[in-house]
């Protein structure tokens, strides 16, 4: 996973129950949803193996992992969502 090649953690997290949702776009840019709240964060993100690094738009920066294909993040697990077909 490299900065030209974000393919492989594009798309929908979502946590088991559904509450938040974070979409991670091919042009390295993340917009965080919670709850019936849209957008509640947007910024950009870098992967370098299997961690990613947030810079939220305001100013905020997080961290997380990729541990066979589960994405932990401020302890969080968030697992990809199959695209609609």
């Amino acid at each position: 996973m490299t900065d030209t090649d974000p393919s492989p953690v594009v798309g929908l997290w979502v946590t088991a129950d559904g509450y938040i949702r974070q979409e991670l776009m091919p042009d390295g840019r993340y917009d965080e949803a919670g709850g019936n709240q849209k957008s509640a964060y947007q910024g950009r993100y870098e992967v370098d193996g299997p961690r990613i690094r947030y810079w939220d738009d305001t100013g905020f920066e997080a961290d997380g992992t990729f541990i066979d294909g589960v994405l932990h993040h401020v302890g969080m697990k968030f697992r990809r969502e199959a695209p609609p077909k």
